[in-house]
């Protein structure tokens, strides 16, 4: 910890935290990035968009200015010892950076399972890296552990008032740049940046309303908000892994709460759309994380109808995982609704798909899926270009009702995007007592042959289907031969097993095509 003769006493005001970052020393290390008004999504939104273009600091994202804030303000003694962290991420690199410009030892703890490119970037800004552990709260315990031991300093990624403070540089940027935003929208993980953010731009500005955004799947802030306290989410997605956190910080919360004007969470494929928003206006690659806060500017913006406004946001972040863009490209458009999935049901006879064709309007077919089924009917899976979002969906969907083929919205039937539309047409050839369960298989050694040995060996399993796409775990569809007596102790087992899953045996998309 700095030394708190030099610092106020804890908790910090406003007039406090907004001092630290005035005087913050971070442009020894980061710099003041563009912020970019990204033109083609203005003319679209019919609002003013800027872009915080934190992708440029040299540690690609804007962890840095916090890390080195904290490590900066080290007294002697701490920086001769050393400092410490756990991270698989962009805090990482920021606090190997920070020691590297300081000459301070800095020594970052990863899980073993981290990817070998985040890895050999943090030994590339000088960071001492030791792999432990099978997953961020392993690597954090060590972290600790050692710091203890050798009297190292730990430098947290997010819950400490110098990290907030260094992160708040970003708000003090912003107004330098623009003095007339109406809304600065921030990314929330751990709640550092949307905290220092916060407090800056209320001590300053305050009529500019800031907006949190945090993944639906992923909303710690949310929770702690709707708690009225920091509580642990039961489970967190990995897809924005920058922002994959279970519990927000005491500190962060409080600052948040205090400080924020409104909170809005996004699904997966909102984010998927922003990323290419982000790409098609500045050509920089985000991160999901990067592109969490625009996705909710966007939403905002709809939900509340905003026009002639300026927005301000930020690009967090460009360490992208290069695999993870096959599952941005899969379903950027079905998070800008321009893309819906359906399931039909057509006539097996010639000529079938033309006279289906000609009932969708002559709209693009982005994608068609079918096997032969039987002699009288078969099941499609069809993706269909989409002008004008879900209202012309609705039409599509209404129209083929009453033109007489059976027909289901996938759009949002998150089994369906991930494993169906790889899968249509492996009906099995006999009747089966089969049960549907959809697994989250960490990215580790050893994952496949535990999932195996613990359920596989004990009842047949009749359907697997496994998607990886570059993150920490992979999207695994598996159905098991199961009598009603055996649930009971398939339920155990599945207990045992330890993996987050769910019963799919209810899936509209399961039923058209697989059962």
């Amino acid at each position: 910890m700095p030394d708190e003769s030099q610092t106020p006493n804890l908790p910090y005001t406003g007039a406090e935290y907004l001092r630290h970052i005035l005087r913050a020393p971070v442009y020894e290390a980061a710099i003041v990035t563009p912020f970019q008004e990204m033109t083609r999504l203005s003319e679209r939104l019919g609002n003013k968009v800027q872009l915080k273009r934190e992708d440029r600091q040299p540690v690609h994202s804007f962890k840095l200015r916090g890390a080195y804030n904290m490590v900066a303000s080290l007294t002697e003694v701490q920086k001769q010892a050393g400092v410490i962290t756990a991270s698989a991420g962009n805090h990482a690199q920021g606090i190997a950076l920070s020691g590297n410009l300081l000459n301070i030892k800095a020594i970052i703890v990863m899980p073993t399972t981290t990817p070998d490119i985040k890895v050999t970037a943090v030994r590339n800004f000088g960071g001492e890296v030791l792999l432990h552990g099978s997953n961020f709260d392993e690597a954090k315990a060590e972290a600790e552990r050692l710091a203890e031991l050798h009297g190292y300093s730990y430098v947290p990624p997010f819950d400490h008032p110098l990290v907030i403070a260094g992160q708040g540089t970003i708000g003090m940027e912003m107004l330098q740049q623009n003095g007339h935003l109406d809304y600065i929208f921030v990314p929330v993980g751990g709640g550092g940046l949307a905290a220092g953010v916060a407090v800056l731009i209320k001590q300053l500005m305050p009529e500019i309303k800031v907006i949190a955004v945090e993944p639906e799947d992923s909303a710690c802030l949310k929770a702690a908000l709707d708690a009225g306290k920091p509580v642990p989410l039961d489970r967190v997605s990995m897809f924005a892994d920058g922002v994959a956190v279970k519990i927000i910080g005491n500190e962060t919360f409080r600052v948040c709460q205090e400080y924020l004007d409104g909170h809005i969470t996004v699904s997966s494929d909102e984010i998927c759309a922003a990323v290419k928003d982000i790409f098609e206006d500045t050509r920089a690659i985000a991160e999901p994380s990067g592109a969490l806060a625009l996705a909710g500017l966007k939403k905002f913006a709809e939900q509340h109808q905003l026009q002639g406004k300026q927005l301000g946001t930020v690009l967090s972040g460009a360490n992208t995982n290069f695999h993870g863009l096959r599952y941005v490209s899969e379903r950027c458009e079905l998070g800008e609704k321009r893309e819906g999935l359906l399931a039909v049901t057509i006539p097996e006879r010639k000529g079938a798909f033309f006279e289906f064709c000609n009932l969708i309007g002559g709209r693009a077919v982005t994608e068609f899926n079918y096997r032969y089924n039987d002699d009288t009917q078969a099941n499609i899976f069809v993706g269909v270009r989409l002008q004008n979002g879900q209202q012309e969906l609705d039409h599509i969907v209404e129209d083929l009702r009453q033109g007489g083929y059976p027909v289901a919205d996938l759009s949002d039937d998150e089994m369906a995007k991930l494993h169906i539309r790889y899968m249509v047409g492996g009906k099995p050839l006999k009747p089966l007592k089969e049960r549907l369960y959809s697994f989250e298989f960490p990215e580790s050694p050893g994952a496949l042959l535990n999932f195996l040995s613990t359920l596989g060996t004990h009842w047949n399993i009749s359907l697997f289907n496994y998607r990886n796409h570059g993150a920490d775990y992979g999207r695994v569809l598996c159905g098991f031969e199961l009598d009603d007596s055996d649930l009971e102790r398939f339920s155990a087992h599945l207990k045992e097993l330890g993996y987050q899953y769910k019963d799919e045996n209810d899936s509209p998309s399961y039923k058209f095509f697989l059962s």
